[in-house]
C-alpha cells in the first residue's frame, strides 16, 4: 500500500472522528455556551484528555512501536506476544496506582494545575473536583487503548485504532441531545457528559482488543515485571510522553491562566476543535503512518528510503496545510456563526472565538510538521531531543501567554501556542538537517515557496467574495443560507488554490505519483 493510501486511510477514520467532533461541540455550544458549566466541564475534561494525548500521540506511538517492530523482526509473531504482555502487566499496574493516587489528589491538582482561577469560586472549584474525579480513570482506559493501537499500526491494521475516538463523540452526543431533549439545565447537562466520557473510554478499550483479536493477536495477563524490554520501553517512553504531547502540555497551562476570565477556557476549546480537524487528519494521520515506516527502512538499512519518506511526507503537510492556514485566517469570523452561533452561543461569543482561529490558523502548519519531524528521531530511538526543544517551546509558550493574557485575553494564549509550536518546528527541522538525517531539496523547497503564492492568490479571491457575499454570511441570515455560502465559498476557494498551485508549479503529477506509487531504494546504504 503506498505512503498516500496509508495516510488516506488513518486520515479518513479520523476525519469521521472529527465531524462527530464538531457535531458535539455545536451542540455543546447550543447547550453551555461559554458560560461557567461549560468551563467547569473542560477544565475537568483536560487534564484526564491530556494524558490521553500524552499517552496516544505520544509515548506509544513514539517507544512502543519502534520495539514492537523489531521484535516482530527479530523473534517473529510469539516474541511480539510475549513483549506485548510483559508491557500490559507493568502498564495496568502502574496505570492502577496513578489513578488511584490522582483520585485521592484532586482537590490540590484542581487548586494548582487544572483551574487554580476557580479557588475563589467555591461552587466552581467543588464541582470541577467531582466531574475531574469521574473522569479520570478514562486515562487508564485510554492508555492500555493506545498501546493496542500500537500493535495494531505496527502491524499495518490501521482502521480500528484510527476509528476508535469516533465513539467518544457519539456517547457524548447522544449525552446532549438527551439533555437538550429533556431540558436539563447546564449542571446537569455537564454531569451527563461526564459519566459519558468514561462509559466512552471502555468502549474505546473494548473496539481495539477487538481489532488485536482479528489482526491474529490477543495479550493474555501477566505479572508485571520488569524485563530489559520494558525498561528500554520506559526509558523511550518518557520524554517521549513529554514531546508527544507538547500542543497539550501548552493548552493546559493556557488553559490554567485562562481559568482567572470567565468564558476564556470554554472560547479556546471551541477554537481548538476547528483547528484540530485539519491537524487530526492530516497530522495525527502522518504521524501514525510514518513512524512504523521509518523505522522499518531504518532497520533494514535503507537510509535513502528513509529520508526520501520523511521529504515526501513534508512535501503532503505543507501542500495541505498552507491553504487551511490562509482560509482559517481569513473566514474565522464565518466557521464560528455558521458552527456555533446559537441558543446560548451569541455574536459576541463569534467575535472572540474567531480571533483565537485565526491566530491558531497561524500555528496550524507547525502544529502539523511537528508530527511529520518527531518520527524522523523516534525511529531511531532517540525520544530525549524532541524532550529537550519541548522543554524550550514550553518555557516559551509560558512567558508568551502570562505577558499577553492580561492585556488581550484568551486571543494571548493562542498567540503563545502558536509561537511555541514554530519554535519546535525550527528545532526539529534543523537538527535532523544537521545531522544528515533530512536530506535538503531544493525542489521542495521552491514548491513550498509556490504554495504559498497560490494559497495567497485563493486568499484574495475569498476576500473578495467575502465582501460581495457578506450578506448571506452574517449573523441574521437563515442558517441554511450560511451554510451554503460558506460551503461554496470554500469549495471556490480550494479549485482556486489547486489550479494556481498546478499552474505555477507548486504542485505536479510528479509530486502526485511520488506520493501514490512509493518506489523503494536500495535495500542497503553505504
Amino acid at each position: 500500500m503506498s505512503l498516500v493510501k496509508k495516510f488516506a486511510t488513518v486520515g479518513g477514520a479520523t476525519l469521521g472522528s472529527r465531524i462527530f467532533g464538531f457535531a458535539r461541540e455545536t451542540l455543546m455550544a447550543a447547550a453551555l455556551g461559554t458560560g461557567p458549566m461549560a468551563d467547569v466541564f473542560y477544565a475537568a475534561f483536560r487534564f484526564p484528555n491530556l494524558f490521553r494525548r500524552l499517552f496516544a500521540e505520544g509515548a506509544f506511538n513514539a517507544a512502543f512501536v519502534p520495539l514492537f517492530a523489531k521484535e516482530i523482526e527479530a523473534n517473529g509473531t510469539d516474541g511480539a506476544k510475549r513483549f506485548s504482555e510483559e508491557v500490559f502487566g507493568v502498564l495496568f499496574s502502574v496505570l492502577l496506582l496513578i489513578t488511584i493516587v490522582m483520585e485521592f489528589s484532586m482537590p490540590l491538582l484542581v487548586r494548582f494545575v487544572i483551574a487554580p482561577g476557580f479557588a475563589d469560586d467555591l461552587e466552581k472549584f467543588d464541582i470541577t473536583i467531582r466531574m475531574a474525579a469521574v473522569m479520570f480513570p478514562y486515562l487508564m482506559c485510554m492508555s492500555l487503548t493506545a498501546m493496542m493501537s500500537g500493535m495494531l499500526n505496527s502491524l499495518h491494521h490501521f482502521f480500528a485504532a484510527a476509528v476508535a475516538p469516533v465513539f467518544l463523540n457519539v456517547v457524548m452526543i447522544g449525552a446532549l441531545f438527551y439533555a437538550l431533549y429533556t431540558g436539563a439545565d447546564p449542571l446537569t447537562t455537564a454531569w451527563y457528559l461526564s459519566w459519558g466520557v468514561l462509559a466512552a473510554g471502555v468502549l474505546q478499550l473494548a473496539v481495539v482488543y477487538l481489532g488485536v483479536l482479528h489482526a491474529g493477536m490477543s495479550i493474555g495477563i501477566r505479572f508485571p515485571k520488569m524485563t530489559p524490554n520494558v525498561k528500554r520501553l520506559l526509558i523511550l517512553a518518557v520524554p517521549a510522553a513529554v514531546t508527544g504531547g507538547i500542543t497539550q502540555i501548552n493548552q493546559l497551562i493556557g488553559q490554567a491562566i485562562a481559568s482567572s476570565r470567565e468564558g476564556a477556557i470554554a472560547a479556546l476549546q471551541y477554537a481548538d476543535r476547528i483547528y484540530q480537524l485539519p491537524l487530526g487528519v492530516v497530522g495525527v494521520a502522518v504521524g501514525v503512518v510514518l513512524l512504523p515506516e521509518l523505522a522499518r527502512s531504518l532497520k533494514s538499512g535503507a537510509l535513502r528510503e528513509a529520508a526520501f519518506l520523511q521529504n515526501r511526507s513534508i512535501e503532503f503537510v505543507l501542500f495541505l496545510t498552507i491553504p487551511a492556514a490562509f482560509a482559517l485566517w481569513i473566514l474565522s469570523d464565518e466557521i464560528i456563526r455558521v458552527l456555533y452561533e446559537r441558543g446560548a452561543f451569541h455574536q459576541e461569543n463569534t467575535v472572540i472565538v474567531g480571533s483565537i482561529l485565526a491566530i491558531y490558523g497561524i500555528g496550524l502548519p507547525a502544529f502539523v510538521l511537528i508530527k511529520a519531524l518527531q518520527p524522523g528521531f523516534y525511529a531511531r530511538e532517540d525520544t530525549k531531543t524532541p524532550m529537550r526543544f519541548s522543554a524550550v517551546a514550553v518555557a516559551v509558550n509560558c512567558a508568551t501567554a502570562l505577558t499577553l493574557f492580561p492585556y488581550i485575553g484568551a486571543p494571548g494564549i493562542a498567540v503563545a501556542e502558536a509561537t511555541a509550536g514554530w519554535i519546535s518546528t525550527v528545532l526539529l527541522f534543523t537538527t535532523l538537517l544537521r545531522r544528515g538525517h533530512l536530506t535538503w531539496e531544493w525542489a521542495l523547497a521552491k514548491r513550498a515557496v509556490l504554495l504559498i503564492v497560490a494559497s495567497g492568490v485563493m486568499g484574495a479571491v475569498i476576500i473578495y467574495l467575502k465582501r460581495h457575499w457578506e450578506p448571506w454570511l452574517a449573523s441574521g441570515a437563515p442558517l441554511l443560507t450560511k451554510v451554503g455560502t460558506l460551503g461554496l465559498l470554500i469549495a471556490i476557494s480550494m479549485v482556486v488554490y489547486f489550479a494556481t498551485a498546478f499552474l505555477i508549479g507548486g504542485a505536479d503529477l510528479g509530486m502526485i505519483r511520488r506520493n501514490l506509487n512509493r518506489k523503494p531504494a536500495p535495500a542497503k546504504d553505504a
